[in-house]
This record gives C-alpha cells, structure tokens and sequence, in this order.
C-alpha cells in the first residue's frame, strides 16, 4: 500500500475530484458524510471495496463526539447486567481484532479494578461476570489479546492502587481492556482511506442534498469553508454519518423519514499522573452511570457524566457542576481528595443517542440494539447510534445497506485491512533502541512517539534528519517533538493551529494552560508549511487564545446555557453555516454569518 499523507494540497486535489463528479462519467458511487469514526470507517470500507470514495466533513476531522469520547475501546462490561451478549462478544471481537491486527500502534492494553465492597455475595457476582466477559473474548479470537481477570485481597488492591481509600473496597477484581487516542484513530483511518484512493476533504460542509422529482438523492451541495466556494457534488449513494446531525442532515433531502437522535453529554477532567498514586484503572458504579478513573503517560483521564444537551451541538462545555460532579465521585474513593486546583484540563463531548422506532416512511435495518442503518429515501442511507469500539461493524452494516443486494458479491473487508501505521510495527519496536539513541530520545519519548505513529515513525526521522532542531522538545510543551507539530501539516491534515492543539495533540486539556504558552513556537513551525503571512499567523493565535480563554471561563460558569453563551463569545476561523439557509456563497472564515451555528459536521 502506498501511505499517502494527508496535506493541504491534497483536500484541494479532493476538492477538484467533487468538482468533477458532476461531469459525465465521473459520478462518485459513494459520498460520506460527516468525518468522525463513524464516517471514516465508512471511507475506508468503501474504498477498499472497490468503490470511487469521497468523504467531507464541516469541522476538522474528529472534531465532534470523535475526539471527546473516554477514550476507551472495550466490550462494555456493563451490558452484561442487560443480558446483551451479543453486543459484548461483538465489541469484544472488536477490540481484540484492533489491537492484534488492525491498529495495535494506537490501541493499548489497560486494567481497571473493580472494587468490591463489603458484601458476601458481591465477589462471587462480579467474578462471574468478569469471568463471562474474559471467556466472551476468548471465543472471539483464535488467541487471547488480553490478560484473563484475577480477585485481589485488600492488600493485593492496595498495592496496585495506594491511594484507593482503606475503607472503599474489601478488594477488587482485576480486568483488562484497551484505551485509544480517539482523533488519532479517526486521523489514521482518514489516511489509511487516501491511501487506497478515497477522496477527503475536512472544513468541507454539505448545505443541501440535491434529489429527483421524486425525491431520490443523487448528490450534494458542499461549501469550502476555507474560501466559501459552492462544488456540486453527484454520486450514486450518499451515507450520512454525522451522529448528533443526523436529523438536521436527513431534513436536507427534504423527507420527514429517517432516524432520531438526541444529543447527551459527558464530560471528562484530567488531573497530572503523580497526583493519584496507582497503577491501574479504576472503574465505579455511580448512581446514573459508571465513573471511569483511566491512567495515561503523564496524567489521569476522570468521567464521565451523562445530562441532556439542549444548546449548540458544536460547542459543548463542561460546567463548574460537571466538574465539580465527577471530582465527588471519585472522591469518594480515593484516599487524597482532589479539588478543582488539581484539574488541569476537561473536555465534553456530546453522544448521539439512538431513539426507538424510524420515522414514517422509513427503510431501516435495526442490526444491533447499539446502532441503525435505514434509508429515509432512496440513495439517501443513515446510521447512527453505536460506540466508537464497534465503529468498523457500523461502516460495514452502512455500506451493506447503500449497496443492497450488490453487498453479497462486493463483501467487507476491513478486518483484514491493517491502518497505516500498522504494518512493520514490531520491526521498528525492535529497532527503538538504536532510534533513541541515535536522537537523543529517551524511552518515554520512544514509547510516545511509537504510540502515536507506529511503523510510520521512519517519516517523523525523515523530517529530523533534514532539520536537526525538530527532534527536540517544544520548550513550552516538551512533551511533543518539533517534528510532530510540521507532521501535523505536512502528513495529517491540518489546517488551523486549533487542528493541532485539539487533535494532533492534546495540549488543550493536557497542560494547564491549554497550550497556550507554546502558540508562538507552534505557529512558527507551521506558518510555511500552510503559507501563512504575518496577519494570518496573528489571526490563528488569537482565535486559539480567545478560545482557550473562553472554554476556562465557560468552565466556572454554573449551568449549560450559562457556560455556552461564555464560549461562544470566542471566535470561529471556519464557522460552520446555518442548514437550510442561502447563505451568501462568498461568505468567508471568520465573518458573522454562520459563526457558531450548528450542521453536519462531526460525528
């Protein structure tokens, strides 16, 4: 396979592609809507069927649910109190398949414990279900990718988790699942679809579905957001993925079928790794949900929380009463308190959740209890619903339903498709030493950058090998290589410095300043890989900054529409445009029409 980066240049090269789909011949079979998992599963399962592919979507790529999930790739052991075991063995398989063969680079082994309070029955319950959910796995695979669960004593949980509270737990089962940067995920299955010839295009937003007299969908109507430029886009099957968008994007085709979709949000804290001494995950029941207690290399991941979202779907924030919520609960448990000076950083995120039924009118196939696929008129196909551990099933099934009986001779094939990045891992893990070395790199640099890039790391020396400096930290967050931010641009598609400190990165909510005493040197490292002048270098650190500044005030503020209207007082560069209005098509990034309205553009 060809590794083909992401680039400015080539989303122009995209951009042309659905230009000429509306001439003679050139008609794409699939367009994809919306670039999260979701959607990018999709790119690449079509485009590794055989099928012309072409994906756009509003924001940047996992600008929406996709890059503020917990993080997580598991079964779900909580649906096993539901007695849904198909849904557990399928996301099982799932995991297991990405972290073995499909993306074992980005996706990471990780245990929880589960503790046990003082009940004489609650260890032989748990154990059962534990053990259920390590034997699901077991049947999934020809071999096991994770460790089997074990029961520790007090002593056995304390010395694994030393600040979990004496008091807390009698002991602990001990289970294994996997965590994931979820925007890398999404980033490399983007790229792993160009890679086979998909056609991407980010800061791209669909306005309109073109239809017949009869209500067919036979294309779109997409804006650049970068120039405001209209493109008509034709293509035999148009696959909305846009998660808490659903509705908004059916409404373009001008049915009143379809799937509905309310949006909930959850919100995550982070707070610095030497904070909470232990060395394994946490997992605690809560009276509305689970609360998820997850290391990472430098820091720990805290959440979640589920509320009813009634505000813009582009901006969800965390609350001073998220915060404050989560801080409570896992407070109850740990034995050194956190407070809110010990947050360094939060983010939320808004899930798309699946209601019963379809609309009037509507084809559908409900595959799962997690997610559908229907049809709200022909050439038209949504699905919706769904986790990102199961996003590869979700592309298969949308795909399947596009093609209809034509999916029988034209099968999915994405399980045997590894992402880029995957192929010749384990060499370059046995050579990490001498790479280090060779660089001045450490093994937690190694570790980190392994994580990130896997076998593509060869690209990252390339760039160090022509410009020494860049193998060195950023001085304002060393924690990151100067070749990673030019990577950003030069393979990964970004385009604003808010791209890559949200989601090349994650200096947003990892360092307490959200990355922003490091926007001059960032800048500067990006500014001739994008072309910017003086004005448009000053212009990207202000929005950054005014968005940085905004989300810490929306995040002291004590409800949802409170801590909305504080951020949205920040600036957007490329704002998305209001759905089903004539927008004036020479509108440009940055000006009052469209700022902060919602559409289609995240899953």
């Amino acid at each position: 396979m060809r590794t083909a980066p992401l680039t400015a240049q080539g989303r122009q090269d995209a951009l042309g592609a659905l230009r000429r789909s509306s001439e003679v011949g050139q008609e794409l079979d699939v367009l994809v809507v919306g670039g999260g998992v979701t959607g990018a599963g999709i790119a690449l399962d079509a485009v590794t069927r055989g099928l012309s592919t072409a994906i756009v979507e509003g924001q940047d790529w996992a600008s929406g649910t996709s890059s503020r999930s917990s993080k997580l790739v598991h079964g779900g052991l909580r649906y096993l109190q539901m007695l849904d075991f198909h849904l557990v063995r399928e996301a099982l398989t799932e995991r297991d398949l990405l972290i073995t063969r499909l993306a074992p680079h980005l996706v990471k082994p990780v245990s929880f414990l589960y503790p046990l309070e003082n009940r004489v029955w609650e260890r032989a319950y748990v154990g059962a279900g534990v053990a259920l959910y390590d034997t699901l796995a077991s049947v999934s695979g020809s071999h096991r990718a994770m460790p089997m669960h074990r029961h520790l004593t007090r002593k056995g949980m304390e010395r694994l988790f030393p600040d979990l509270r004496h008091d807390a737990a009698i002991g602990a089962v001990r289970y294994w699942d996997a965590s994931v940067d979820d925007a890398r995920l999404v980033e490399t299955l983007v790229r792993t679809a160009v890679s086979y010839g998909a056609h991407a295009a980010s800061r791209t937003q669909v306005v309109d579905l073109q239809t017949t007299t009869g209500g067919a969908v036979t294309g779109a109507e997409v804006v650049d957001l970068e120039t405001g430029d209209r493109i008509d886009v034709r293509a035999r099957h148009v696959i909305n993925a846009t998660g808490v968008w659903t509705e908004q994007t059916e409404s373009l085709a001008g049915s009143e079928g379809g799937l509905r979709v309310l949006a909930s949000k959850g919100i995550h804290i982070v707070v610095p790794r030497k904070r909470i001494e232990g060395n394994t995950g946490l997992i605690l029941q809560t009276e509305k949900s689970v609360l998820f207690i997850i290391p990472w290399s430098r820091y720990w991941v805290i959440g979640t929380t589920d509320t009813p979202w009634e505000q813009d779907l582009t901006h969800p924030v965390a609350t001073s009463a998220d915060i404050d919520y989560v801080i409570e609960h896992a407070n109850q448990v740990l034995s050194r308190p956190l407070t809110r000076e010990d947050v360094i950083g939060t983010w939320a995120g808004l899930r798309p959740l699946l209601q019963p039924g379809t609309k009037e009118g509507t084809s559908s196939a409900k595959v799962s209890r997690e997610h559908t696929v229907a049809s709200p008129t022909p050439g038209l196909t949504v699905v919706a619903g769904g986790k990102l551990t199961t996003y590869r099933v979700m592309a298969k099934d949308a795909v399947d339903f596009a093609l209809g009986s034509r999916a029988t001779t034209l099968p999915s094939i994405t399980q045997d498709v590894p992402l880029v990045g995957a192929e010749g891992l384990k060499v370059v893990q046995r050579q990490a030493r001498a790479i280090g070395a060779r660089y001045g790199w450490d093994r937690p640099r190694m570790d980190h950058l392994l994580h990130r890039y896997g076998s593509l790391l060869q690209e990252l020396t390339d760039l160090c090998d022509e410009r020494p400096e860049l193998a060195q930290p950023l001085q304002h967050a060393p924690a990151y290589i100067g070749a990673e931010i030019v990577y950003a641009a030069s393979h990964e598609g970004a385009l604003h410095l808010d791209d890559v400190l949200m989601h090349r990165t994650r200096l947003n909510y990892e360092q307490a300043d959200r990355g922003v005493g490091a926007l001059d040197e960032i800048a500067d490292l990006l500014a001739p890989l994008l072309g910017w002048d003086d004005a448009t270098r000053r212009r990207e650190i202000e929005a950054y900054r005014a968005r940085a500044e905004a989300e810490e005030a929306a995040a002291a503020q004590p409800d949802d529409a409170t801590a909305e209207a504080v951020r949205l007082k920040a600036p957007d560069l490329a704002p998305l445009l209001p759905l089903g209005e004539d927008a004036d098509p020479g509108t440009k990034p940055g000006s009052p029409a469209g700022r902060g309205a919602s559409g289609p553009a995240g899953t």
